[in-house]
């Protein structure tokens, strides 16, 4: 004779599969429909002198409702992410030819035009100075900021060395320094660059294209729009 122990077997099953979301969507449809068969053949084939408690039969269908519920919550949040990535993606679009700040050491001389640098500060100093370095390590400039707040700033470096002299197209590096009443303050530079374009790596997050090489940040690497 069927008993109840069919129907609990089948539930220990089905509790850990809605534990494990992986199997949850490809499983929840057989689960039901072999919850529902053994529960019909049970009550065909009980005992008349102890029928199944009715308490026990509405957690069992309780119990199977949440398997199914769980796989249709999995299906509508893959929905929903998806629809997250895209709009991402078409919100950063709105990006491309701007210019922004990000981490990095980096400053191009074009046609004795520097391009805009900057500095995260970690705290509030009343001391600032850059350093700018050619691609061979020679100290071209020495900028004396002054006294800044706690935060991101955007500062410009005229494109002249310490004796005047336009400094010739091409890389160079900054470094910076910082400090309040002599201590030193946490000071990271950051690098002007322009995004040319919108793009979605294999996990679908939203990368943003750098001028014209193939360096990539993230919409979170972004420190300050300009």
């Amino acid at each position: 004779m069927t008993t109840n122990t069919i129907s609990s077997s089948l539930l220990s099953t089905i509790n850990g599969t809605s534990s494990t979301t992986s199997t949850t969507t490809t499983t929840a449809d057989d689960l039901q429909s072999q919850f529902l068969t053994l529960l019909v053949t049970e009550l065909q084939n009980q005992d008349p002198s102890e029928p199944m408690d009715n308490t026990e039969m509405v957690t069992q269908l309780a119990q199977i409702n949440m398997v199914s519920g769980i796989s249709s919550l999995d299906d509508t949040l893959t929905s929903i992410s998806g629809q997250i990535d895209t709009s991402q993606a078409l919100q950063a679009s709105a990006l491309v030819g701007k210019g922004i700040l990000v981490d990095g050491s980096a400053i191009q001389v074009e046609s004795g035009e520097a391009t805009t640098y900057g500095v995260n500060l970690g705290g509030d100093a009343d001391t600032v100075t850059a350093v700018i370095t050619d691609s061979s390590g020679n100290v071209v400039r020495t900028i004396d900021v002054g006294d800044l707040d706690e935060g991101i700033h955007s500062l410009s470096w005229d494109g002249l060395e310490d004796d005047g002299t336009t400094a010739a197209d091409g890389d160079y590096t900054v470094s910076i320094t910082a400090s309040l009443d002599g201590t030193a303050v946490t000071a990271t530079a950051l690098n002007y660059a322009t995004v040319s374009g919108v793009s979605t790596d294999d996990s679908s997050d939203v990368e943003l294209q750098l001028g014209d090489n193939s360096d990539t940040v993230s919409l979170s690497d972004i420190r300050l729009l300009l």
